[in-house]
């Protein structure tokens, strides 16, 4: 380790709270979460005592540093040739481009370098195929912090600071297939945004009839139907596409999080060339109407065709059949504690849906917290007991009862009868305070 790496990890973490952000420091801190990482080693993290710890926050499908990925980049890197093309003609981009429509049967890929990023070019390329004004998304949503993406947010601190809110963005009821024929019946809608499993809402995966409904009442009314799969895409629900045995293939579909290895940061909107004619075709003033200038790098594209070179139909199939015997397992293993509620998911996008304990002294109020007191507490106290276990697992942003659940796809079976081992153990223990 050079002496800058060493002088960067002294005092870097701590220059992080200064300069950056003191709120997110501070509420690692005081939820102990594991912070001062030194170290990736076979897909885990270790601390400077040499901790391991298991990520199940979901960006690291590879695992962390995965060697396939960084050594595609130090070989790239190693050449000469450009990764910025004046022009944004770029032949790794290309190259990815063809990949992905061949592994998802779309035709025309942009590219950015987040998934709130893929989300506002789905957004404006709605608006400009259809010429409609409003948009339609799902509550218990999370689509990005862009402002377009934050319009279709669930109520809550993470959407209601921001108001006023994009112009005829809106929100129908989750999975009511009343309210969806309600929203289409003016036919002015250009786009309905919904995630095939909604991460931050609490894990829960849109019910078989309302997405029945959803492909034959958008393609009625001249909208397109666009699903945000950057959590649930590259295999981590058990397929490459979430939504690929939809009743109808959406029109867009929106991929990101994992698709740059972990390593660089990409995303990528997936549609038909005629939807993408349709919008920006009519002549080339209007072929740079959107555009992100480092979203077509080369070395983010590198890491991407490396990590399409690993995932393999046989890697997401074991996902799904891992997935499913992960979610029995933890379901056996908590079933008996009064705390727990369900396991579920799909692949290895799990969530854990707990019971609020009742006694007073585990609410947050009773931890100094009173702004806090109509949060659940549960979540969060069982992460903490988890991350010295080490287990670094999460709670869904808009539902604190529920731990989202992504491990990394080569995560050993051993790993995962530790997790619901542990899992079982601190929730027991929990539930002796209560």
């Amino acid at each position: 380790m050079s002496e800058n790496v060493r002088d960067i990890f002294r005092e870097g973490f701590d220059e992080f709270a200064r300069f950056i952000n003191p709120l997110i420091a501070q509420r690692a801190r005081l939820a102990g979460e594991p912070i001062r990482f030194v170290r990736a080693l076979d897909g885990v993290l270790l601390d400077a005592e040499g901790q391991s710890y298991e990520d199940f926050h979901g960006t690291q499908m590879l695992g962390h540093r995965n060697p396939s990925v960084v050594a595609a980049l130090q070989q790239f890197l190693a050449s000469d040739a450009p990764n910025w093309f004046p022009s944004r003609v770029n032949p790794w981009a290309g190259r990815l481009a063809r990949r992905l429509c061949e592994r998802s049967g779309y035709s025309n890929v942009y590219f950015g370098m987040s998934g709130a990023d893929a989300v506002e070019a789905a957004l404006k390329l709605s608006r400009a195929a259809t010429r409609k004004p409003r948009i339609i998304g799902l509550e218990g949503g999370y689509h990005g912090c862009s402002f377009g993406a934050v319009s279709l947010m669930h109520d809550g601190p993470l959407h209601d600071p921001f108001a006023p809110h994009l112009s005829g963005a809106e929100k129908i009821p989750f999975g009511d297939i009343d309210a969806l024929t309600r929203a289409l019946s003016e036919r002015d809608v250009c786009a309905v945004v919904v995630e095939p499993i909604q991460g931050e809402g609490g894990v829960r995966a849109l019910p078989a009839p309302f997405v029945e409904a959803l492909c034959a009442l958008t393609e009625q009314a001249g909208a397109l139907l666009i699903a945000d799969e950057v959590q649930t895409s590259l295999g981590r629900s058990g397929r490459f596409l979430a939504s690929e045995r939809w009743p109808r293939r959406p029109d867009v579909a929106l991929i990101a999080k994992t698709l740059g290895g972990g390593l660089m940061p990409i995303s990528a909107m997936l549609c038909q060339r005629e939807v993408f004619e349709r919008a920006y075709g009519q002549n080339f003033f209007m072929g740079e109407a959107h555009n992100s200038t480092f979203g077509f790098n080369g070395l983010s594209c590198v890491a991407a065709l490396s990590t399409l070179e690993l995932l393999s139909d046989e890697l997401i199939a074991s996902v799904r059949q891992r997935g499913a015997a992960f979610l029995d397992q933890l379901t056996l293993a908590l079933a008996e504690n009064p705390l727990f509620e369900e396991a579920r998911g799909s692949g290895f996008m799990l969530g854990i849906k707990l019971r609020q304990p009742t006694h007073p002294w585990l609410s947050f109020e009773h931890f100094g917290w009173p702004e806090l007191k109509d949060q659940p507490s549960i979540g969060p106290l069982l992460c903490h007991r988890l991350y010295r276990r080490g287990f670094f697992a999460f709670v869904c942003g808009h539902d604190w009862s529920i731990l989202r659940l992504q491990p990394r796809f080569d995560i050993p079976a051993e790993r995962l009868s530790e997790f619901a081992r542990a899992c079982r153990e601190e929730l027991d223990q929990i539930g002796a305070l209560n």
